[in-house]
């Protein structure tokens, strides 16, 4: 069992809070650190700003040893704490390099309280050599040195936003540090909360098994992607044809097609590897070219709702045109670089009139930065000459959709198993309906 029992954790978003509270539930005193303050304020009053934590669960965690504190009181508890854990976002820029800025400012925080003797370990996802690099540089302008003053690791967040159990202590965990000691000591803390920890050879190992996971499933996601669209081409519908080779029980993984990549990692990750690697003069045209086929299906619906609306002899300008969920996954409120966006703003470059409806997100800003309100489902379908499904929430009344609506483009196969009017739904991948 390890010895570090005060735990402070700084970044109370969709893996710092869960982080937070698992420590907490398992008998460790926590503070919560965030640069928010509109979410220390939701945080310390049990409101939880995530789907996966409900506000039962933090107000539990609060009523025992759980603190929430905002970075300009920090000091006291992040030099009280015998480990620190970082859980801010690493971002692209508009170039998609790396913005290392959030992680940075979080390594100057703890700097100002870093004392010998404590872990530090970064969660954030990035590129191998940021935390025996920057974040590294950044903690030692303190004078203390990691591997001999501190100890530094870094280990990998596995969250699934939507799924609670993705933060379970079932869920593995890798971890690498600067140095043998390190590593088994950062293990011995995460064993307080994970069934299974992993040890690696070195903080960089751990950061590219990360990217290489999220990156897997962006290339896979291309792949599929691509498939979509030479389905259209030759009449063959997609969704049919991945159904049919998930049933091989051995050497297959489905993936399914989709309006593009979103969220805080599948959209992201990539670009960190691919920056990483021209820092060796190395060229990884794979994942570079997964990602633009990903960055580029967006433009793709719009097209599709163009093809739509030409089949009912429209144009896109002067057409009104509502798009179904924002949110980059279904079932979650989160909006973070999802599809949605450039598409909204693709369809008001043609000249569309959009609204949209999501019982997950009541506001949303495009891809140009326009702000839009979302709209009741039965005004949506009312008011539109053609629906585009982007986000398939479970809780949208799909029967109504596709009763009402007087025409459809489906980039979710959500039209699967209805009856449909002939040619009212245009899917992705697949093409017209016929009746």
């Amino acid at each position: 069992m390890s010895n570090d029992t005060r735990v402070a954790i700084v970044g109370l978003g969709y893996v710092g809070l869960p982080l937070a509270l698992a420590f907490a539930e398992a008998g460790c005193s926590v503070v919560g650190i965030d640069a928010s303050a509109d979410r220390v304020a939701d945080v310390a009053a049990g409101r939880s700003p995530i789907d996966d934590i409900p506000d039962s669960r933090l107000r539990a965690g609060l009523d025992g040893p759980l603190r929430i504190v905002g970075t300009d009181a920090a000091g006291p508890d992040l030099a009280a704490a015998d480990a620190v854990f970082v859980c801010v976002p690493t971002p692209i820029d508009e170039a998609k390099d790396p913005d290392l800025g959030p992680v940075l400012a979080a390594a100057a925080l703890v700097r100002a309280s870093l004392r010998s003797g404590q872990l530090v370990v970064l969660q954030s996802t990035t590129f191998p050599g940021t935390t025996t690099g920057p974040f590294r540089e950044e903690l030692e302008r303190a004078g203390l040195v990691a591997g001999a003053d501190f100890d530094l690791a870094f280990a990998p967040e596995r969250v699934n936003p939507g799924d609670p159990a993705s933060a379970s202590r079932d869920v593995p965990r890798l971890v690498g540090a600067v140095g043998a000691r390190g590593t088994a000591r950062a293990a011995a803390l995460l064993r307080r909360i994970n069934s299974r920890v992993v040890e690696l050879s070195s903080p960089d190992a751990a950061e590219l098994a990360k990217l290489l996971e999220n990156v897997f499933r962006n290339v896979n996601i291309a792949l599929v992607n691509q498939l979509a669209l030479l389905c259209e081409r030759m009449g063959l519908d997609v969704w049919e044809v991945v159904d049919a080779a998930a049933t091989k029980p051995f050497g297959f993984m489905p993936f399914r097609p989709g309006p593009g990549v979103g969220g805080h990692c599948i959209p992201v990750d990539p670009y960190y590897l691919s920056w990483r690697a021209r820092q060796f003069d190395f060229v990884d045209r794979f994942v570079e070219v997964a990602g633009d086929i990903n960055f580029a299906m967006p433009r793709h619906v719009v097209d599709l709702v163009a093809e739509a609306l030409n089949d009912r002899g429209r144009a896109v300008r002067g057409s009104r045109v509502g798009v179904l969920g924002v949110a980059f996954k279904p079932d979650v409120r989160d909006p973070r670089n999802s599809p949605a966006a450039p598409i909204l703003s693709g369809l008001v470059a043609r000249g569309g009139a959009v609204a949209y409806h999501d019982p997950h997100v009541p506001a949303f800003r495009d891809a140009d930065g326009s702000e839009h309100a979302s709209v009741p489902l039965d005004e949506l379908l009312a008011n539109s000459d053609v629906v585009v499904v982007v986000t398939a929430h479970r809780s949208i009344d799909w029967d109504a959709v596709y009763r009402d609506a007087p025409l459809v483009v489906d980039t979710t196969n959500s039209s699967r198993g209805r009856a449909l009017r002939p040619r009212g739904v245009l899917r992705l991948g697949a093409g017209w309906n016929e009746g």
